[in-house]
């Protein structure tokens, strides 16, 4: 590097004395300045602007989610046994929960009051629940091979499928996984344990279409494990095996596909059409002969586009040898095993619903914290 010349001092003509002249290297003169700055104290300054500006945001902009470990209060005469498959929520901001035990639809408020429990008996593998716009409750029995409709207190409104029979047709599901229903009234079932393909239904039950087959491509399932639609009519399905989400007209004209994100488990759409899903982040379904299913838990916010607006990721927790028997005394609030549905409420709350640590969680959006928060 060349080097710059810089003289010590003025030449005092006055005295005629001959100043010395040396080369300073230009970072031998920054040195020089900061040694002037310490001595003049605009280091001290410097610290002190510093101290204004910390390396942490003082105004966030991302969102954390705390767990609520008070949600719910399930009363004492309500099961709090089996998997937790299905989550939906209401227009008043109830939460709703189909789950694998003895009370397999549960109510409870958003504070967690409990509010009411139906279907004691009636179901064989509950998966997953939804609420229509009219505020029916639909729930899909993949061990029955059927999809129905509820009224909120629990009475049979319809049933799509034959009950103890499966099939590849217009009257039959082969292990269904859930349902979706259009303002309109359609209603798109995926018929996805089995089948691997999506059938549509008018408002009142007729046979409509089906579309669908396994395979990798676009428009082909592994596994359609989940179904949502939004404002614009648009279907959004989690091909949980593939690690995909794949989007469609509701003629089955394919769309967009994204994938390389996560294992899409469970998939809803808040009020503002953006899309939450949870699951695990990629791997392949079945490695060196098993199926890991899990390997940590996060949950994804997506734009109607495709893009990651949100992630966030709660520890993978400890049950014990053998999830279908967990010891779930093992767990702390905010970790899961399974998480299989996921909803958010119209104050940003989300509630997800885990199958093998057999629960339903509720997390609180943070945005703000306290100094030693």
């Amino acid at each position: 590097m060349t080097s710059k010349v810089y003289s010590t001092a003025p030449v005092d003509c006055h005295r005629c004395l001959r100043v010395s002249v040396v080369r300073i290297k230009p970072r031998d003169a920054v040195l020089l300045f900061l040694l002037s700055a310490v001595l003049a104290g605009g280091i001290g300054e410097s610290l002190t602007m510093a101290a204004d500006a910390p390396g942490y945001a003082l105004e966030p902009n991302l969102v954390e989610y705390d767990v609520d470990p008070t949600w719910p209060q399930r009363p004492e005469h309500i099961s709090g046994k089996g998997w937790v498959s299905g989550l939906a929520i209401d227009a008043d901001d109830n939460v709703w929960f189909f789950r694998k035990g003895p009370d397999p639809v549960q109510v409870y408020t958003a504070d967690g009051e409990f509010v009411r429990s139906w279907g004691q008996g009636n179901f064989q593998d509950p998966h997953q629940l939804r609420i229509d716009p009219e505020g029916n409750v639909w729930v899909a029995d993949f061990g029955l091979h059927v999809v129905e409709k509820y009224t909120p207190e629990g009475r049979r409104l319809m049933t799509l499928g034959v009950r103890g029979e499966k099939g590849d047709d217009a009257q039959h599901f082969f292990r269904p996984t859930d349902m979706v229903i259009t303002p309109a009234g359609d209603i798109f079932v995926t018929d996805g344990y089995g089948n691997r393909r999506i059938v549509h239904f008018d408002k009142d039950g007729n046979f409509l279409k089906a579309w669908g087959e396994y395979g990798s491509k676009p428009g082909q399932f592994v596994l359609p494990h989940a179904i949502a639609v939004d404002s614009q009519g648009m279907l959004y399905v989690a091909d949980r095996n593939s690690g995909r989400i794949q989007k469609f007209q509701q003629d089955g004209t394919f769309v967009d596909q994204w994938e390389g994100i996560l294992m899409p488990w469970g998939i809803s759409i808040n009020n503002k059409d953006e899309i939450w899903t949870c699951g695990s982040s990629p791997h392949w379904w079945r490695r060196h002969g098993q199926y890991p299913e899990y390997k940590d838990q996060i949950f994804v916010l997506f734009s109607p586009d495709g893009r990651v607006r949100r992630q966030w990721a709660i520890p993978l927790g400890d049950i014990g040898d053998d999830k279908n028997n967990p010891d779930t005394s093992r767990l702390k609030p905010g970790e899961a095993v399974g998480v299989h549905c996921i909803a958010q409420d119209s104050r940003g709350n989300l509630y997800v619903g885990e199958i093998y640590s057999e629960r339903a969680q509720k997390f609180v959006p943070i945005t703000t914290r306290g100094a030693d928060d």
